[in-house]
């Protein structure tokens, strides 16, 4: 969990940053950084998603994830709890936004995925102290356009990134590289999406699609 922790403090203290220097910060420079991360968010995307070996896994992933994200409404339900934080802080203004846009940008990624796999198997934190490098910056640029809700997703990549880690250490006999591959890939078809969202292209509500990361498990329990 060591790993898992240093990553929501790095965000914590990336946001810190961003809030920060938001009046420093020219809205144009800001705009022109959230794409340029939007378009590298695109690329990595792309490249997690080939590695891949079985299209069909990635298909149903996405089937089934989607319709289980919908009826149980994860899109809806952190929006809501977007919303209700943004009651009790309305001095810091629009936190909803922010909390969720952080939170499926630093929970969706192959990374959070397979270092906390790796964390949880290995104890090897390499993989989450790297992301947790790219999360800071990340969070700088998100806290100082969308304010503190930025800051709030730290809770849920701590949560989130722990659970996996658990999981994992649980499952250790079970976990292939095979597997590894196709929930990374999974997460790759996600990260693109999020980056369609950064570059005003869609309006995909990825959050209702985070259960397919974990369809794999069940594809290869079935068929392994």
């Amino acid at each position: 969990m060591t790993g898992v922790l240093i990553n929501a403090l790095a965000i914590i203290a990336g946001s810190i940053a961003g809030l920060l220097l938001k009046k420093g910060i020219p809205e144009s420079i800001r705009d022109t950084v959230m794409k340029g991360i939007g378009l590298v968010t695109a690329i990595l995307g792309i490249s997690f998603a080939m590695k891949s070996s079985n299209s069909i896994v990635m298909i149903l992933s996405i089937a089934l994830g989607g319709v289980l994200g919908e009826l149980i409404n994860i899109d809806g339900l952190l929006n809501g709890m977007g919303r209700r934080l943004e009651q009790r802080l309305k001095s810091y203004g629009q936190v909803s936004e922010g909390f969720v846009t952080a939170t499926l940008i630093f929970c969706v990624g192959a990374m959070a995925i397979v270092g906390s796999i790796q964390s949880g198997l290995t104890g090897d934190n390499t993989v989450l102290i790297t992301k947790s490098g790219l999360d800071a910056i990340t969070a700088i640029v998100l806290s100082s356009t969308m304010g503190i809700g930025v800051l709030l997703s730290a809770v849920s990549v701590f949560v989130y990134q722990g659970v996996i880690a658990i999981a994992a250490g649980l499952m250790s006999s079970f976990v292939s590289e095979a597997l590894i591959n196709e929930m990374t890939a999974v997460g790759g078809v996600l990260i693109f999406g999020i980056a369609l969202n950064m570059l005003g292209i869609t309006k995909i509500k990825l959050a209702n699609l985070l259960p397919a990361i974990f369809i794999p498990i069940i594809y290869f329990l079935i068929f392994s």
